[in-house]
């Protein structure tokens, strides 16, 4: 057992698969190509049907493929998008590179993702889409939000950068609403070795023009029918993700037996868990707990050798971003309670359940440490 539990290694992720990543590597510089090739065609093909759609577009990154969906969709200058309040400020972000306005409603806090019954409350004559964002690995309730997306006509897209291989009621993450947004940033479930994304989609005109924004605003060489971008996955990154690919459900299954453990031995304790309601399976690309002192609960188990990480500590309203703007004052106290209170525990394929044991034991510690102290 290590003396010091890392939040994540990915050397030792990556190690698992040297050899095959190696001849994936190995492959693509044989063939002398390196954009837009066969890897990439492959791992597109591969991934869509993984995913349950019709059509996968590989893209640059997880923010890029949000952006060029709502971009693809026509969303722009005097359109309002509803994005969780609590997220990665990647999704306001790609609202806000479209010309649109990012319109923030707040989240369940036993989930921690979008309250569908808030959204409706959010609806005005300028929205046009619903981002629900399945986070931590756990899809959002999209039942109830595709329902009032069907009722006001507006357009659904998941932002699955944290839930490769996740399941709603039986069906996977990517094949829930007009399209879905992947990143395949190193650390993710499916995680590139340099930055990668992906849009997964069942309508092929939304497809076909993800791709032509995507490479120029082309779909022929030097004939360029819209201003578009250059975000384009280059073809190590899809060799590499196709051998990933192939373990990908694997490591999944350890996360969500190391989890079983965590909520095991954490129950008891004075935390609050991510609820994980019937019919949703959670991929667990983080496992995070909440606690009203975080920041002393990290301290503490740094001195014990674990490893922790904080996802994420600042609303996206009150960055530098977006303090400026009408967002930075809107009152949104659960996304600032989740953002100051949650902690993320270390979880990955190579960690070992005498690890998560040992994790749980020292938070176990830390939390009656914390609590003596307050008495």
């Amino acid at each position: 057992m290590r003396e010091h539990i890392p939040f994540l290694d990915l050397k030792d992720v990556n190690a698992r698969q040297r050899d095959e990543l190696i001849a994936a590597f190995t492959e693509v510089l044989d063939a002398g190509w390196f954009i837009h090739g066969k890897q990439c065609e492959a791992f597109e093909a591969e991934f869509a049907a993984y995913c349950e759609a019709k059509h996968c577009v590989s893209v640059s990154n997880g923010l890029d493929a949000l952006h060029l969906i709502l971009r693809a969709m026509s969303i722009g200058p005097g359109d309002e998008v509803i994005v969780p309040s609590n997220t990665f400020i990647a999704t306001w972000l790609a609202v806000s590179f479209a010309g649109a306005t990012p319109v923030p409603v707040e989240p369940r806090e036993d989930t921690c993702n979008l309250d569908p019954e808030l959204i409706a409350a959010a609806i005005t004559p300028r929205t046009r889409a619903i981002i629900p964002v399945h986070l931590y690995g756990q899809p959002a309730d999209m039942d109830p939000i595709l329902e009032i997306a069907r009722r006001h006509g507006l357009k659904v897209i998941e932002d699955a950068a944290q839930s490769h291989g996740a399941r709603y009621h039986g069906k996977r993450t990517g094949s829930l609403a007009d399209a879905a947004a992947f990143s395949f940033y190193p650390g993710k479930n499916l995680g590139a070795l340099g930055d990668g994304g992906a849009v997964t989609t069942s309508d092929p005109e939304l497809a076909q023009r993800v791709r032509m924004l995507s490479n120029y605003g082309s779909r022929k060489k030097y004939v360029h029918e819209a201003a578009g971008f250059n975000a384009r996955l280059d073809e190590v990154q899809a060799a590499l993700l196709r051998v990933k690919l192939r373990q990908l459900d694997a490591d999944n299954a350890i996360r969500q037996r190391l989890v079983g453990i965590y909520t095991q031995e954490l129950a008891s304790l004075p935390l609050t868990l991510q609820a994980a309601p019937q019919g949703i399976e959670s991929v667990w690309h983080l496992f995070t707990i909440r606690h009203p002192e975080r920041d002393h609960l990290q301290a503490e188990l740094s001195t014990m050798g674990v490893g922790t990480a904080i996802h994420y500590p600042t609303s996206p309203h009150r960055q530098g971003a977006y303090a400026a703007t009408a967002l930075g004052k809107l009152a949104l106290p659960i996304s600032d309670r989740i953002h100051a209170e949650t902690l993320s525990l270390p979880l990955s394929p190579v960690h070992t359940e005498k690890e998560v044991l040992q994790v749980a034991e020292a938070v176990q510690r830390a939390v009656v440490k914390i609590g003596a102290t307050d008495c």
